[in-house]
């Protein structure tokens, strides 16, 4: 195995899915499937034993399913990205998956080049998977909740510096670090910068969460267009 490649894996209850991504993923040079796992349980054996980087995760499985378990991944000392899979791009189970700590989702028929791709950017950290699908997912997940009382502002948010905050708001609209630079003319190296800060400063893991945290604490709302 190539010491630099993305190690992955594959967590599903369906041999047959687990060994077409096996199948697409191996035919790269810089990834490689290091365990496969059909529930929540022996996926998270996986994880502490093969320490993967990026986890395709399914949701339905059982004995434990893949929220709990992205849950508890998240929660522990792994370095581990999660990949919800799931059926239907508007599924609540996609958004429950996002606010346990995963990374981004795909769908189960997705195309072999973007399955490779995805994986790829979960690994580096920069980037969310589709992130414009992944705020369409908030936005009507959100819209289908009962009405609630505003929740108080996060103390959190008071740390941030005015760019940080226009910053996070533009991750919120599901742009890339070059759509934000172009937006609010930075360079994309000065971007970078701030989502590092703005994810030490909220206690986030990744972009995706920035976007989770947006729509939860009311930065950002589905009625609002401008954001």
């Amino acid at each position: 195995m190539n010491q630099e490649a993305v190690k992955v894996l594959l967590v599903d209850d369906q041999p047959l899915l687990r060994m077409g991504f096996r199948l697409i993923l191996e035919g790269e040079d810089d990834l490689c499937v290091v365990a496969e796992a059909s529930n929540g349980i022996e996926a998270l054996a996986a994880v502490e034993k093969f320490d993967p980087d990026v986890v395709l995760m399914d949701v339905r499985m059982p004995f434990m399913d893949g929220i709990a378990a992205t849950l508890k991944i998240t929660d522990s000392r792994s370095d581990a990205r999660v990949i919800i899979l799931t059926t239907f791009d508007l599924d609540e189970y996609a958004f429950a998956g996002l606010k346990a700590g995963a990374s981004a989702f795909l769908l189960k028929d997705v195309a072999p080049a973007e399955l490779i791709n995805a994986v790829r950017l979960v690994a580096s950290g920069d980037a969310v998977v589709a992130p414009r699908v992944t705020q369409r997912l908030l936005e009507d997940f959100v819209r289908s909740q009962p009405a609630r009382v505003p929740l108080p502002q996060d103390p959190l948010l008071d740390g941030l510096t005015p760019r940080e905050r226009e910053v996070a708001l533009a991750i919120a609209q599901g742009l890339s670090n070059a759509e934000i630079a172009h937006q609010l003319f930075l360079s994309e190296a000065t971007v970078k910068t701030h989502v590092r800060r703005i994810l030490t400063k909220l206690h986030l893991r990744d972009r995706v969460q920035v976007v989770v945290y947006a729509y939860e604490t009311g930065m950002v709302t589905p009625s609002n267009p401008d954001y």
